[in-house]
């Protein structure tokens, strides 16, 4: 091991490091978790590619020890929109030490947080110079969280965080400043709710795939909602093969309020289904999701939402859903309300969460400018972001919907490269959604 670079644990112990000159060398560590085994000259690669490309902090995949025996654990490389709080750099971490210095002297923030201090560290970092992957294996560690993913996918909410998460956004809102990508509510652009000619108030969205057993119950709890205005059903049947177009045809037959749509094309994901579906002359002034997987609540969940536009003046109407099995049962973590979100820092904040809540309303005037990209993860968060930028959105914290939890959901057990491919997916996102804020600060048309 490399003797000029000291190694701490804690982040806390690495600022107080640094500026009692404890850390002296070009280089200093923070290795996480105990019992890490390093590669021969780990140490040297790491500050020899830092040194060469420039970094101001390198980090590396790893090997995991654990049931299963040893995997490789590859992460995933920074980039600008990487502002989850949850994002993998391993255990081991390694950091330009003058860098760290001013961090330490001359921000602020640095001394302020309990729990964020790292958080707050790598995104000041980020701002000075380059934080770098290497897509190199260097150490082992035990495996230290053996949970599926749909297990682990809720940790970012949990409210027994919510200091955490509190001081998280804290952290997040003043990096956002510094580098001119804040939204303030002063630039939310007002909406005609009242704009436009609809057949119905309002649409229920469903977009499916495969889905013979969990379709009919979606389709019919739609059905029951109970409104002093009109609406239906739109369903886009992406090309089922497992019997799941016969339900729908035969839903269709039975009540005129269902309108099924089966692609020209064969091309589409979930975001070019959606798109479908408002874009189509039967789409209501008001498109509302439901997964084909899931149910609402109760039969006013729908006329909730549609108040909820009025009430609050808003483009998007974000409302809570209860994680259950198919015996609705409640599940882990229960009620997913977003609690986080305020009316005056929430569009900042959603660029550090991975997700905005369901179901998910959108005004269809403003949805048909705002398309959906065409994919089949996180379309609808990159349309959350684009509609708050500009505009308000709403919230409704009381039960709307069900989250059904079932092996076929398809989020419920994803592999280390599935999982890194979503997050640099949303990782993408929120880096297209920085450049469009800052463009907008720069522009003057705020």
């Amino acid at each position: 091991m490399n003797e000029e670079i000291r190694i701490f644990t804690t982040c806390g112990e690495l600022l107080s490091g640094v500026m009692s000159g404890v850390s002296r060398g070009r280089w200093t560590a923070l290795q996480t978790q105990p019992g890490i085994i390093y590669k021969e000259n780990a140490w040297s690669r790491l500050t020899g590619v830092a040194e060469a490309v420039g970094a101001a902090m390198i980090y590396c995949d790893r090997y995991e020890c654990g049931a299963s025996g040893l995997v490789l654990h590859p992460v995933t490389d920074y980039q600008a929109g990487s502002l989850r709080d949850d994002f993998d750099f391993g255990s081991v971490l390694v950091f330009r030490t003058e860098l760290v210095r001013g961090f330490a002297e001359t921000c602020g923030e640095a001394r302020r947080y309990k729990y964020s201090g790292l958080y707050a560290l790598r995104l000041w970092l980020a701002r000075q110079g380059l934080v770098f992957h290497l897509p190199e294996a260097l150490y082992t560690a035990e495996l230290s969280d053996e949970r599926t993913s749909g297990e682990r996918q809720f940790d970012y909410i949990n409210p027994a965080n919510g200091d955490v998460q509190r001081e998280r956004e804290l952290a997040v809102t003043f990096h956002l400043r510094e580098i001119n990508a804040l939204v303030r509510p002063g630039q939310r652009l007002p909406v005609d709710l009242s704009a436009g000619t609809f057949p119905v108030g309002a649409s229920v969205v469903i977009p499916v795939r495969n889905r013979v057993r969990t379709i009919r119950d979606a389709v019919e709890s739609a059905l029951t909602q109970q409104c002093p205005f009109e609406y239906n059903v739109i369903v886009v049947d992406n090309h089922s093969t497992d019997g799941t177009t016969d339900i729908l045809r035969r839903l269709a037959a039975e009540d005129k309020r269902v309108r099924l749509i089966i692609p020209e094309r064969d091309d589409l994901s979930i975001g070019g289904c959606w798109n479908r579906a408002v874009n189509d002359a039967a789409c209501g002034r008001f498109a509302v999701q439901l997964d084909s997987d899931d149910l609402y609540s109760s039969p006013k969940t729908l006329q909730t939402i549609v108040d909820a536009f009025y009430a609050q003046g808003a483009a998007m109407v974000i409302g809570s859903y209860r994680v259950c099995d198919f015996g609705l049962n409640t599940l882990a973590p229960g009620l997913v309300s977003h609690a986080e979100w305020s009316d005056a820092n929430g569009a900042n904040n959603a660029l550090r969460v991975n997700g905005l809540g369901a179901p998910r309303a959108f005004f269809t005037p403003l949805l048909r400018s705002i398309p959906f990209p065409d994919v089949s993860y996180g379309e609808d968060y990159a349309v959350g972001l684009a509609v708050s930028r500009r505009y308000k959105i709403g919230r409704i914290y009381d039960e709307l919907y069900l989250c059904r939890r079932w092996e076929g959901n398809s989020d419920a057990v994803l592999t280390a490269e599935q999982t890194n491919r979503n997050n640099i997916y949303k990782d993408r996102l929120r880096t297209i959604e920085l450049a469009e804020r800052i463009k907008l600060n720069t522009s003057g048309d705020v």
